[in-house]
């Protein structure tokens, strides 16, 4: 089985994540079949980088998102986007509306630690 989840980056106390595919049973910082984004909890609020029509494909392979994956998905509305495009709304739309969402969210560069 395939699952879109994390895989931790950056520097002790200072994580930050890739969204990857992997087979399931593969280590956390093990193989991996394609890098999807990235994302940064340590950013005010949480910033989430997302190569959504890769996602889409995944997704639509049988890829399963891991459960903090998900939340991240869901966060964003990316699971209502999926479900539209497979109810037929055309990609190029949702994709726009994505790049909007993404452009209108104000993100402070600044990371914070823990």
């Amino acid at each position: 089985m395939v699952r879109i989840r994390l895989r931790r980056t950056g520097l002790r106390n200072q994580p930050t994540y890739r969204i990857m595919v992997a087979d399931k049973e593969a280590p956390r910082d093990g193989r991996f079949l394609e890098i999807l984004g990235s994302y940064n909890p340590r950013t005010e609020p949480f910033t989430l980088e997302v190569d959504e029509g890769k996602v889409y494909e995944w997704l639509g392979k049988g890829a399963q998102p891991s459960e903090s994956v998900a939340k991240l998905f869901k966060s964003v509305g990316l699971t209502d986007r999926y479900a539209r495009f497979k109810a037929g709304e055309k990609l190029e739309t949702l994709l726009e509306e994505s790049r909007k969402a993404f452009a209108d969210r104000k993100v402070d560069d600044r990371t914070r630690r823990y």
